[in-house]
């Protein structure tokens, strides 16, 4: 007997996907609540009739309730920000954020977000005493308190696309695990990063699974489970994954990742191995998934809606069920699964009789071993990396030589790595005629993080009709896009200094480990060498004295900002401060905080013309209207001419508007960016010392302050 729902629902509402919740807004009764078109959220209470007033409707369906919000809605959440047992609503828009008393009908605050709310949680967060809303932006990361104090902020690398708070260090408080769309994943102890997971696409939905578990899904249609920073599964889908939650629908007292599709699956996931142990389906894509006493019987529910308002519940399954929820014979499937085995053994040997047979022949006209794929057993297959600055015909790259020790050859060489290839995988398969032992691989990571490269390698001769696979991995260094610097190349004119207390050749041994160098460097003294970067950053100079002053001269914030991470990381160094000196950054955020005081100024003005024109409107509207009402038809007709009129100026400068917002938002990310970049220059509380500065400087306008924080750390 297979797991049905004990619930159906036809809501008759379109609900937007990852933009589904579910709070006990009166502390009792919980409430499934979605966000849908036409800037409007619906809470559908099917306990206790619906109530009017304030900025509720009840809709004509009695257990329905709709809340106009007027902005298109970019994230909804329920949860407590105080210890009364009712729950409050979190709606975000890509301007402004609104916690609302469902029960008492009232706003609770109101507060512009000129970063966007692009994901939004509420719980306790840290040491902080008490629990946030905490919404991410463009590039940053807010949290109000229940009175709508702003008493959280930092920055992160990229657009937020979602969040979790996970006790991810097992110390009994959580901390934000943050992902974003530049493929990261980053937790953060309040302001400070204590770690970063690098995926392989925009990390587009998060959700706590147990302790330091975590389940993540990204827009590639990749869904898996970590563990802390150690991946524990993952799949991959040709479909995209909408919303992931976990819930322990086997009762077998671990939580299950449940993922939904947009192609309408629903799939329930074992956490250890990623298999599937139950799976749905809805005629729509999926919309959300959340866990409520929907049924108030006192267990929670798996309740999964879909985009068209179709929404299903399950409870847990009885004990009689573990392990078989969906319709399937365990036996058959066994049998089937050991018959596949047999199959691919019986063939495995046959192939190995072959051989056998093919290599003991003797006599002329027997059978040819090269040709059955018979190759001497010293064979062996060895990798090198190196780097190429490039020609006319090729851009620059690492180059991954693949060749055996003997002559044999290589009929195709197949490498998984994450982040580089398109799909993850690549294949060179050489023409026959150019067949050869060695074979020449060009690889480009766009990014500077170590990469493990798992090559496999078909090996035989040119008439052979079966080939061996040798298996090896090989890791590429986080730095390999670099060559080194053999000219006199002209030093950058930006640099960062600070001291360690570490002898040069520690360095020098980091230097060795994370750049690609043909043989390793040694030194006597001082050191000065230089890199060119081959995705065209320029050049790259460490310099470090006897006195364990090292300086680090490069134009790009963000390299400097990835070596000092790296380097602290292999020194151990828990907290350093840098002076830095980057001139052009400087300039150009000068520019940018200019160009972000413009558009504030016409943000103002034109909120204010808005203001006075639909002032106006309402005029017009009572005066043409009792000009209709007394007959007068010639100034009936001259009121609505203005009114239409006016209206044409009101969507003109609606236009202007959403431009100039646009631009802020741009701008707005370019500073968070760069604030962000200060941080990473410097490590432990020194890195949250400069972003919390950094922050008040900016809320002050004090551009001078702003500029000594990010040069020497301190204002």
């Amino acid at each position: 007997m297979p797991l049905v729902p004990i619930f159906t629902l036809k809501l008759n509402h379109k609900i937007n996907p990852r933009m589904v919740a579910i709070g006990k807004y009166d502390g009792k009764h919980p409430c499934l609540t979605c966000a849908t078109t036409a800037g409007k959220v619906f809470i559908h209470n099917p306990h206790t009739r619906a109530q009017r007033g304030g900025r509720m409707e009840s809709a004509i369906e009695a257990d329905i309730s709709l809340l106009n919000i007027n902005q298109s809605i970019s994230s909804v959440c329920a949860g407590s920000l105080d210890d009364v047992p009712g729950e409050i609503m979190v709606v975000g828009t890509q301007t402004n954020l609104l916690a609302y008393d469902v029960d008492k009908n009232r706003d609770l605050f109101y507060k512009d977000t000129p970063d966007g709310s692009n994901a939004v949680v509420m719980g306790k967060l840290g040491s902080i005493d008490s629990p946030l809303a905490v919404i991410g932006g463009n590039c940053s990361i807010q949290g109000f308190d229940k009175d709508g104090n702003d008493a959280f902020w930092t920055v992160t690398g990229d657009n937020v696309c979602s969040l979790a708070l996970v006790d991810f260090t097992r110390n009994g408080e959580n901390e934000l695990v943050v992902g974003s769309e530049d493929f990261d994943i980053r937790v953060f102890r309040e302001d400070e990063i204590i770690a970063e997971m690098t995926e392989t696409e925009a990390i587009t939905s998060l959700c706590l699974m147990q302790g330091s578990r975590f389940g993540y899904a990204l827009a590639n249609g990749t869904v898996g489970v970590y563990d802390g920073t150690a991946r524990y599964w993952r799949i991959k889908s040709k479909n995209h994954a909408v919303t992931i939650e976990s819930f322990d629908l086997d009762s077998d007292g671990v939580p299950e990742l449940i993922t939904g599709w947009s192609n309408g699956k629903i799939d329930v996931r074992s956490d250890r191995t990623g298999e599937v142990i139950f799976k749905d389906t809805f005629n729509s894509a999926v919309a959300g998934i959340v866990l409520g006493d929907y049924r108030m019987d006192g267990q929670n529910q798996l309740i999964c809606c879909s985009t068209e308002g179709e929404v299903r519940g399950w409870n847990q399954a009885p004990p009689e069920m573990r392990g078989n929820l969906m319709d399937t014979n365990v036996e058959q499937d066994t049998v089937r699964e050991l018959s596949q085995r047999k199959q691919n053994l019986l063939l495995e040997l046959k192939n190995y009789e072959e051989n056998a047979r093919a290599a003991g022949a003797s006599r002329p006209g027997d059978l040819d071993p090269s040709a059955m794929g018979v190759i001497p057993a010293n064979t062996q297959l060895q990798t090198s990396l190196g780097v190429h600055t490039g020609t006319d015909t090729q851009p620059p790259h690492v180059e991954l030589l693949v060749s055996t020790t003997n002559d044999t050859v290589i009929k195709a060489v197949l490498i998984f790595a994450e982040g580089i290839f398109e799909g993850e995988s690549h294949v060179v398969h050489p023409n026959k005629e150019t067949l050869a032992n060695s074979l020449k691989v060009p690889i480009r990571p766009p990014k500077d993080i170590p990469v493990d490269l798992h090559i496999k390698a078909f090996v035989g001769y040119k008439s052979s009709s079966q080939f061996h696979v040798f298996e090896l991995m090989r890791q590429l260094p986080r730095f390999s896009m670099y060559s080194l610097s053999t000219n006199a190349v002209p030093e950058p004119k930006s640099s960062v200094v600070f001291s360690v207390k570490e002898r040069v050749n520690r360095v020098v041994m980091w230097i060795n480990q994370n750049f690609l160098l043909q043989d390793d460097l040694s030194c006597e003294g001082a050191l000065n060498v230089g890199f060119i970067s081959l995705r065209g950053l320029g050049p790259l100079f460490f310099k470090m004295e006897s006195s364990g002053q090292v300086t680090i001269k490069t134009d790009n914030m963000d390299l400097a900002g990835d070596i000092i991470q790296a380097l602290c990381i292999f020194l151990k160094i828990e907290d350093l401060q840098v002076t830095a000196d980057f001139p052009d950054e400087m300039e150009k955020l000068k520019d940018v905080l200019v160009k972000v005081d413009e558009y504030h100024a016409v943000r103002q003005k034109l909120t204010a013309e808005m203001a006075d024109h639909s002032n106006l409107i309402r005029s017009l509207v009572v005066r043409a209207e009792d000009s209709r009402i007394m007959g007068d038809m010639k100034n009936m007709r001259k009121g609505y001419m203005e009114l239409y009129d006016l209206n044409r100026d009101l969507i003109n400068g609606y236009t202007i508007r959403c431009n100039n917002h646009q631009e802020l938002l741009n701008c707005l990310r370019q500073v968070n960016q760069t604030v962000q970049r200060a941080g990473r220059l410097r490590v432990g509380k020194y890195k949250t010392a400069v972003v919390s500065a950094c922050r008040a400087a900016i809320k002050n306008n004090n551009v001078s302050a702003l500029f000594k924080i990010i040069k020497t750390g301190s204002s």
